[in-house]
């Protein structure tokens, strides 16, 4: 039985799949393949309080009918066609894997709520609390926190060592702070001009959490902190 301090929680895994992983991928995002480890010990850890685990994935028509419209000449003809259904590329990376109980969620925009289903099954489970890890962080991740708030979820939450984009600056800015894991000391927020597109900041009931080589930080339900070993 769960306990039931984790009970309102569900954790998504968002776009881990090789296109996005393995170098030389058509849509490889530089930072994946540094963030396997942590992702594996956030769905161990899920595990073992048994909280839902949500693989949000991309899966296109092969012929790019219900791709973004600023993505389908890579659809096209002799185009690498990333993460089409049944291809080798919108398979999860080695070391995740899809088990019983698990629910699979597939997406074709950024956003895991839009035009999907993810909202309807949150609520039918009783969660009101997301704790979010995949790639990539200005794309998919962003977003996805973006409408969760909007949608009133109680607490949003990332683990930023176990989210990635394609370069650590590009993680760094739009986490909207630079400290990275709990172990190091905070630097001074970056300010953005007010037109900038990077002055989007995670909103106020976004927080973030850093999963560190040996432990996984997350907040409960009455407020304290759980802290246990991934390994």
């Amino acid at each position: 039985m769960a306990d039931s301090n984790w009970k309102n929680i569900a954790l998504l895994v968002i776009d881990m799949q090789k296109d996005f992983i393995h170098p030389g991928g058509p849509v490889h995002v530089i930072g994946g393949a540094a963030i396997v480890p942590n992702v594996v010990k956030a769905v161990e850890q899920a595990r073992i309080r048994q909280i839902p685990i949500i693989w949000v994935v991309r899966e296109h028509d092969p012929l790019g009918r219900d791709v973004e419209l600023f993505r389908r000449h890579w659809y096209a003809a002799d185009e690498p066609k990333p993460t089409s259904k049944g291809s080798v590329g919108a398979e999860l990376v080695d070391g995740l894997v899809i088990k019983d109980g698990d629910y699979k969620l597939v997406k074709t925009r950024f956003s895991a709520f839009f035009n999907a289903h993810l909202h309807l099954y949150l609520q039918g489970a009783g969660i009101n609390m997301l704790v979010i890890t995949g790639v990539q962080t200005p794309n998919c991740i962003r977003q996805t926190v973006f409408d969760a708030v909007a949608l009133d979820y109680h607490k949003v939450m990332v683990i930023v060592d176990a989210t990635a984009a394609a370069t650590p600056v590009v993680q760094i800015d739009r986490e909207g702070r630079t400290v990275r894991s709990t172990d190091r000391k905070p630097r001074p927020k970056r300010r953005f001009p007010a037109n900038s597109d990077d002055s989007q900041q995670f909103p106020a009931n976004f927080h973030h959490f850093a999963t560190i080589f040996r432990r996984w930080h997350l907040q409960v339900p009455n407020n304290s902190y759980y802290s246990g070993n991934c390994s």
